[in-house]
């Protein structure tokens, strides 16, 4: 007799079993660590975009050509 591949149960794993805490909503340490790790990348991204814009600028200036959006084109807008 062939077996059935019709019957899957069993088969994707288990899921995580939860706390009464996590079950009402109250979250756990993982859920604030998680967004304490967020919160660093985002500010890990900010200051390298800052330095990104900075070396840009200063790579900029000395050929004497104006950054666009830079003084001219608020001058001939005025």
């Amino acid at each position: 007799m062939a077996k059935s591949r019709n019957n899957l149960l069993g088969v994707g794993g288990q899921r995580k079993k939860l706390s009464r805490a996590d079950q009402q909503g109250a979250g756990s340490a993982r859920g604030a660590d998680r967004k304490a790790a967020e919160d660093k990348k985002q500010e890990l991204v900010r200051k390298m975009r800052e330095r990104a814009e900075a070396q840009a600028a200063t790579t900029a200036e000395p050929s004497g050509q104006p950054e666009p959006g830079g003084q001219a084109e608020q001058d001939a807008q005025s």
